[in-house]
């Protein structure tokens, strides 16, 4: 009996490792000098000054973590794999998740996306279908298949300072 949850679509054209190898090369270029190793706390209270939009410069501590149910999976300064196999940095347990689902980059300015890395079912964010780099707010709900997953970032209190 086929399981519904996988919606499997045959990709007419390119094979899927040619799709999966120009999502890996989106990704690299979207990565750049935006996202080299760095503390994030060195930007505070700055400007990017690349031009990027960004909606919040995050203070130093601030963190970032995907929640799966129960279980929260913290993320690093750049590239953070999600996905089936034992070496992504988030890995979900669920047959309908492929083994390298999408990607979770976060920048050293601290503003972070998600990408689609050719995942056979998609990735869906805020009920919708991402198709490219899409921009990350804290809250944001990320389907992948059945598996429901919450982006959080979490900045540190300015009242325990003045103490």
């Amino acid at each position: 009996m086929s399981d519904p949850r996988f919606q499997s679509m045959h990709l007419e054209g390119l094979p899927r490792r040619d799709l999966f190898r120009a999502a890996r090369a989106q990704l690299e270029a979207v990565c750049g000098e935006r996202t080299l190793a760095g503390d994030l706390g060195m930007l505070a209270d700055r400007d990017p000054g690349d031009g990027a939009t960004v909606d919040v410069i995050l203070r130093p501590g601030t963190t970032f973590w995907v929640q799966d149910g129960d279980c929260m999976h913290a993320l690093n300064l750049g590239v953070n794999g999600v996905g089936r196999l034992h070496d992504n940095d988030v890995v979900i347990r669920d047959e309908c998740v492929s083994r390298r689902h999408c990607a979770i980059v976060v920048h050293r300015d601290g503003t972070c996306q998600i990408h689609d890395v050719a995942s056979k079912n998609g990735t869906i964010l805020n009920g919708k279908r991402i198709n490219g780099t899409t921009g990350l707010r804290d809250g944001d709900s990320i389907d992948l298949c059945s598996r429901k997953l919450v982006f959080r970032a979490c900045q540190p209190s300015t009242t325990a300072a003045s103490a």
